[in-house]
């Protein structure tokens, strides 16, 4: 029987971490290539550090003779990205820092497995486990400590951008340390927040005294009571960050990324990869998956896993438990799944319409518990097949 009160602690990392700029220059790279061809393979990663980028990986076009014009515009898009996110450090500025495209080719070796020709339909990406999770917890069906510790830092970049608190700069860490009893979230036992900032002078009391009301506005009523523990900027100064602080890399993240470590994740990193890569479009899809299963009312909370090998359309296997809140059996659940989706990497990408520039804008704050957009953003976090997977169970 699992544990029902307990401490659970996840953390958040904002768009200004050298890795989340790593993740968002990939993830904007992927979106150009898609705009210009929805079916572009890529699989980008970046590297940061003082005053410099490095971008390198893989490219397929369906013209393979137009991806030189198209390398030119790499260093705009990171600088792009660069000065969204907002730095303009001595040592880190959009302007200045230097840029190094090394994107090439996408080898005929990993195509031929993945394109889909005769009878053959196209197959996954890589062979890998992927994992999806959602419970009742919160509005989002997402687990509280994760979901509270991204929207904390979202809300700090929001005010931070317009100019309300011109002290915060862009790199940001959070965490939160929350407590539950009979299963649910009730409150805080500690909250950290590490943020960069424009003073030395500054100390942690002034630090704080900025984002703690925007921490209470985002946390729900109730869960900071005298018990709570603050830690805001504990080292102390904290002017000096991003990559001119600490090298970033694309994909380092992927705990924060999914789920806080509340539930499993494969390993596979989501960010610079095209929706063939069953590492993120299978993700996706397990995630919605097993949110579809709670919002139907099929169990508190549920984990999906499903299986690839690479050039092989099928997953090989399905997986789901409901770590015994389910209000129907675990294994009637796998058997529904394939009659209601398709999940070979075609199925996917067509069912949650992934061949879109809509990749930059997960680079940050989380890639799940966002709200699905007009545009087809974030479309994994629809419930629309909750219905057929009741009907089928």
């Amino acid at each position: 029987m699992s544990r029902k009160d307990y401490i659970f602690t996840s953390e958040s990392v904002s768009e200004g971490h050298p890795d989340k700029v790593c993740d968002r220059i990939s993830d904007a790279i992927l979106d150009a290539f898609l705009s210009e061809d929805p079916l572009a393979r890529v699989a980008c990663e970046t590297f940061a550090t003082t005053n410099r980028v490095v971008i390198g990986g893989e490219v397929g076009l369906s013209d393979q003779a137009t991806l030189e014009k198209y390398m030119a515009k790499i260093p705009d898009i990171a600088r792009a990205c660069i000065r969204d996110i907002g730095y303009e450090q001595d040592k880190f500025h959009w302007k200045t820092c230097e840029i190094s495209n090394l994107l090439h080719e996408q080898s005929a070796h990993i195509a031929q497995g993945v394109t889909g020709g005769g009878n053959r339909d196209e197959g996954a990406g890589d062979q890998g486990i992927m994992f999806g999770y959602a419970t009742n917890e919160t509005d989002a069906l997402m687990p509280a400590p994760i979901l509270f510790s991204h929207a904390i830092l979202k809300r700090l970049a929001e005010v931070r951008k317009d100019g309300t608190e011109p002290l915060l700069r862009p790199d940001a860490k959070s965490q939160l340390s929350v407590r539950y009893e009979n299963g649910k979230p009730v409150g805080v036992s500690q909250i950290v927040l590490s943020t960069q900032h424009a003073d030395e002078r500054q100390t942690s009391d002034d630090i704080r005294a900025i984002v703690e009301p925007y921490i209470r506005e985002i946390l729900p009523d109730g869960w900071i009571d005298g018990d709570t523990e603050w830690w805001v900027n504990p080292t102390g100064t904290f002017v000096i960050g991003g990559p001119d602080g600490d090298a970033g890399l694309t994909g380092r993240k992927i705990i924060v990324d999914t789920y806080g470590g509340a539930a499993p994740h494969g390993g596979g990193a989501f960010s610079g990869k095209d929706p063939t890569k069953v590492d993120r479009s299978a993700a996706y899809v397990a995630r919605y998956l097993a949110k579809n299963v709670v919002a139907a009312g099929m169990a508190e909370r549920c984990t999906i896993q499903l299986s690839y090998a690479i050039g092989v359309a099928k997953p090989l296997s399905i997986y789901a438990d409901t770590h015994g809140t389910g209000e129907v059996d675990a294994a009637a659940i796998e058997r529904a799944i394939p009659k209601v989706i398709d999940l070979t990497p075609r199925g996917i990408r067509t069912h949650l319409d992934l061949n879109k520039p809509i990749y930059e804008r997960t680079a940050a704050y989380g890639h799940f518990g966002r709200a699905p957009e007009e545009d087809g953003g974030f479309s994994w976090e629809r419930t629309d097949l909750a219905e057929a997977l009741k009907k089928e169970v």
